[in-house]
Formats: C-alpha cells, sequence, structure tokens
C-alpha cells in the first residue's frame, strides 16, 4: 500500500507535532527557546516578555473551535490576546482552568480576549466537559495533533514548548509574554496589567 505525497505530508506534520509535544507534555516549563537570536527576558516566576520593539507576529492561528464554529486570532487585533494551550487529561491545566475563566470576565472591559488551543483531545467531549466543569466561556481552537502549535509560531520567538502554556499578544497582534507552566489569577494579571497599559 503506498500513501499519497499529501497523506506522507500529513504523518510527517501529525509525528513531528506528537514529538515536540511528547517532550513537554505537562511540564514545569523552564528553559526559554525557539531558537536564534532571541531578544527576550524570562522574569521572575518563570514568565518570559519582549520589550515592544522586539515583538513579532506569530503566523497563522485559525481553525475550528471545540464548539465547531470558525476562529481567526488576526480578528481579535486591536486587544490584547492571552492564548492557553491546554488538554483536559493535563492535572496542571484543570488546576488554572478557575483562574483563566475568573481574569478572562475580569479582564474582557479593558479589552482583552482569551482563546484556548485545545491540544491532543483525540475527541471533543472531554475537551467540551473540561470547559463546562470549570466556567471557561471563552473559545479555543481545536489542535489535537498540535498543527497549530508547532507552525503557528516563527522560529525565535516566545512559543508554547509546554502544556500548559500561555502567550500573550498585544494590540497589535505580536507576541509579548508567554509563561511555560499553570499561572495562578495574580501571575496572569502580571503579564496581562502591563499590555491593557501599553499605549
Amino acid at each position: 500500500m503506498s500513501f499519497s505525497r499529501a497523506s506522507r505530508a500529513a504523518l510527517l506534520t501529525a509525528l513531528v507535532a506528537a514529538g515536540a509535544l511528547t517532550l513537554s507534555a505537562c511540564g514545569d516549563g523552564g528553559k526559554s527557546g525557539g531558537g536564534g537570536d532571541t531578544n527576550f527576558v524570562a522574569g521572575s516566576g518563570g514568565i518570559a516578555t519582549v520589550a515592544k520593539g522586539e515583538r513579532q507576529a506569530p503566523h497563522q492561528l485559525k481553525g475550528e473551535t471545540l464548539e465547531g464554529e470558525q476562529l481567526d486570532i488576526a480578528d481579535l487585533k486591536g486587544k490584547v490576546v492571552v492564548m492557553n494551550v491546554w488538554g483536559s487529561w493535563c492535572p496542571p491545566c484543570r488546576s488554572e482552568a478557575p483562574y483563566f475563566a475568573k481574569v478572562a470576565k475580569e479582564t474582557k472591559a479593558d479589552g482583552v480576549e482569551f482563546v484556548g488551543i485545545n491540544t491532543r483531545d483525540t475527541d471533543k467531549g472531554p475537551a467540551i466537559a473540561f470547559e463546562k466543569n470549570y466556567g471557561v466561556e471563552y473559545p479555543s481552537l481545536y489542535d489535537p495533533i498540535g498543527k497549530l502549535i508547532v507552525n503557528g509560531f516563527p522560529k525565535g520567538s516566545l512559543n508554547p514548548q509546554a502544556i500548559p502554556s500561555t502567550i500573550v499578544l498585544d494590540r497589535e497582534g505580536k507576541i509579548a509574554a508567554r509563561a511555560l507552566r499553570a499561572l495562578d489569577d495574580e501571575e496572569l494579571r502580571k503579564m496581562i496589567d502591563p499590555l491593557i497599559a501599553e499605549k
């Protein structure tokens, strides 16, 4: 049985994504990365930030949400966007979910949008139940094989390297901050508040 070129490409993408996520799944994070010449600074608490003039835009981050709607992160330009990479199977994701739900509600009026990137849930059912159980009302892109995670962030940028990971985009749609571990509400606000205040 021979695979078509498209089938081989899809299989290769899936294997690369699975390998990347296997190395870092449900980790505490720790080291920065992305390769190349980076311009970001890891602060206390494992939150890395990039100075305004040095930020990069992510690649295309769009697709179907868990609810079956289409969502394109580029359409949220003008808002601070908090992207949280999570899976229903991940204990640290469960511990941080109530904080994300709370802060999403608190910051909505300040022009902040939350978007999840659900990964490694091969069925949407457990992920939808997770959102319901933890009161998560914002949408999550469904990324079961990690394609968005692997292809959505430029080399040398702050990119997700663990599950959970949180990436925050500034109002220009550029990558401004990242955490590679579970966060509580105070840590989350430390990432978001400076970007809300930026002019």
